[in-house]
């Protein structure tokens, strides 16, 4: 047992005369709490908000159901939710798809895809596109029209709403326009 302390002592260096005296540090005193307190007070962020007027946001901003805000696909026996206006187009073939069907699961975009990619076709789209900021490039716009498939917008690979344009599509050119 005495050389397991003697061999504890060396190790840690207890047992050694050491130059480095311990670093004590001082603990705060209530008068030097109180000052800071008093500073952060006078500096407060908070105080110099104004209220806001006008109804509660929280009233007015009530979630919806997610059934509302999507559009459902259905296959196989599996089913999907995408956002409303993600669809661009839909062949007459394929709006049967587009009904729940019961006792279908429900799998997310990328499992219902990668089962069904042989009628749907992807178009990756831009984030300022899906907005409505700028018209889709011509190419893209020909071959939504001409695809027998059913078409849904992307973004990063997840469905994403495209909104109408906010600008006439005519007076817009796009980026792949401009550098033909």
């Amino acid at each position: 047992m005495k050389s397991k302390f003697i061999l504890f002592m060396a190790v840690t260096g207890l047992g050694a005369a050491s130059d480095q005296k311990p670093v004590w540090r001082d603990a705060a005193t209530h008068e030097q709490l109180d000052a800071q307190l008093t500073e952060f007070r006078q500096h407060d962020p908070m105080s110099r908000l104004e209220a806001v007027t006008g109804q509660d946001p929280t009233k007015i901003n009530q979630p919806v159901d997610l059934l509302e805000q999507s559009d459902i696909i259905s296959f196989g026996g599996f089913t999907t939710l995408v956002p409303k206006q993600a669809i661009l187009t839909v062949p007459d073939d394929y709006k049967a798809m587009l009904e729940m069907k019961p006792g279908n699961q429900i799998v997310g975009w990328a499992e219902f895809y990668a089962r069904n990619r042989g009628w749907i076709t992807t178009v990756e789209v831009t984030r300022v596109q899906a907005e409505g900021n700028e018209a889709l490039a011509k190419e893209k716009r020909e071959a939504i029209e001409k695809s027998s498939n059913l078409v849904v917008a992307v973004y990063k690979g997840g469905p994403i709403s495209v909104l109408p344009l906010k600008v006439d599509p005519a007076s817009v050119v796009t980026q792949n326009e401009e550098e033909q």
